[in-house]
């Protein structure tokens, strides 16, 4: 055992100092650092880039389209889920880049999941979009 994470109470080991923050204060401050997470995705990954011009172009789209209200949400809702899951898929390459640049197969493995998880997102929509279309 590390000899820092013996002073500290269990589950508190290495954790950010600002964790403390509460209230008001916590709900603006994560507001600011998710701007500066979505500025940082936009100008760093193509595929994000990509992928919110999609979503300006298709979110507008479904509110104009013959639908229900929930189809509307269910279509909105499903561009939304590809930019989270872009998201996390991106944090988890940068990650993995700042741990090593080295081939390995567990880098691999972790990379081709993420890239996974927005595929699935990507044909969700395309699902989601067929079926209040034309269900």
């Amino acid at each position: 055992m590390i000899p820092s994470e013996q002073q500290q109470p269990a589950g508190h080991a290495h954790e950010s100092p600002f964790k403390g923050r509460t209230g008001l204060a916590r709900i603006w401050n994560a507001m600011f650092y998710s701007v500066a997470g979505i500025k940082a995705a936009y100008r760093h990954e193509d595929a994000f880039r990509q992928e919110v011009w999609l979503a300006l172009l298709l979110m507008p789209l479904a509110l104009l389209l013959p639908a229900s209200g929930i189809g509307h949400a269910l279509m909105i809702g499903a561009v939304l889920l590809v930019l989270i899951v872009e998201l996390v898929n991106s944090a988890i390459e940068a990650a993995v880049d700042r741990i090593s640049l080295d081939h390995h197969r567990l880098s691999k493995r972790a990379k081709d999941i993420g890239s996974a998880a927005v595929l699935l997102a990507l044909i969700n929509v395309c699902v989601v979009w067929g079926l209040v279309l034309f269900g």
